[in-house]
């Protein structure tokens, strides 16, 4: 069983680098990809716990897309930590993360809910802040009663205080991560779009886009959306990938591995995403 989605306190989970490999290796993973949002500084901690687990530890990213008006997460899995230009593009997208928290912080204040940078710092024990932190901070302040009811009234994605960031295309997100040796992967196609989209054609056009696989086993998928991605990937001859979304605190009952308890991802889906990579590496 492997596990090629989740997340640290680097990005928006709540876990170290040591603590996910340690975790993953209890959980009894064969492989365990780290896949924070527009950072790699999580990865030198992570891969420094190979020699203490069985599990192989493997790098990964995800990326932020606009796709029909909307956010698009897109997975760079397997790709190089190393590479320089992939590098100083993460860098630009962090700019454009700041960017994007202090227009937030601007629009809240006119909305009557004054919050400063540093208090949504003082919720991060990393430099990358997150619309997560943003509903610590609100909490904190007595603003609304518990974070979550701060996605749900004000920086959710269509509520008045949040503030989009300019995105990558899909086309753009799928050229990065191919030059940087991995390979892009949709995440979570099913949380895109709401009830009802249809996925035939749209994920047919972001293959064609360049984009390489979907995630078709997910932590939070029910039975029928899980069948119908893996048959959606089939028909299209696209690769399959899976992973929990593994948020530590952030996402309560959401456990590495199993998701909300169902969740298997098989092991060969490893063999075909490294097959998938190698091809990618000859074109």
């Amino acid at each position: 069983m492997i596990d090629l989605h989740c997340h640290t306190l680097h990005s928006d989970g709540t876990d170290t680098p040591e603590a996910l490999a340690l975790l993953g290796e209890a959980s009894g993973l064969t492989a365990l990809c780290l896949t924070d949002h527009d950072t790699l500084g999580g990865i030198p901690a992570f891969l420094a716990m190979q020699p203490r687990v069985k599990a192989r530890l493997l790098v990964g990213i995800e990326l932020s897309c606009q796709f029909l008006g909307r956010s698009l997460h897109v997975l760079g899995l397997l790709v190089d930590p190393a590479d320089i230009q992939f590098q100083a593009r993460l860098v630009e997208l962090r700019g454009r993360r700041d960017a994007r928290n202090r227009g937030m912080i601007a629009r809240l204040g006119e909305l009557g809910y004054p919050i400063t940078y540093e208090d949504v710092q003082a919720h991060s024990e990393t430099p990358l802040l997150s619309r997560v932190h943003f509903a610590q901070a609100l909490a904190s302040r007595g603003f609304v009663r518990r974070a979550p009811e701060a996605f749900e009234h004000l920086i959710g994605d269509d509520c008045p205080g949040f503030v989009p960031r300019e995105e990558l295309s899909p086309t753009e997100a799928a050229h990065w991560i191919r030059e940087a040796g991995g390979v892009p992967v949709i995440a979570h196609p099913g949380r895109f779009g709401g009830p009802g989209f249809r996925w035939d054609e749209a994920m047919a056009d972001l293959q064609k886009l360049g984009l390489e696989g979907l995630e078709g086993y997910y932590g939070e998928y029910r039975a029928a959306e899980q069948r119908y991605f893996l048959a959606l990937a089939g028909r299209l001859g696209m690769i399959v990938t899976g992973g929990s979304d593994y948020h530590g605190a952030h996402k309560p009952g959401l456990r590495l591995g199993h998701g909300r308890g169902g969740l298997q991802v098989p092991d060969e889906l490893l063999d075909r995403l490294e097959t998938q990579q190698r091809l990618g590496a000859y074109h």
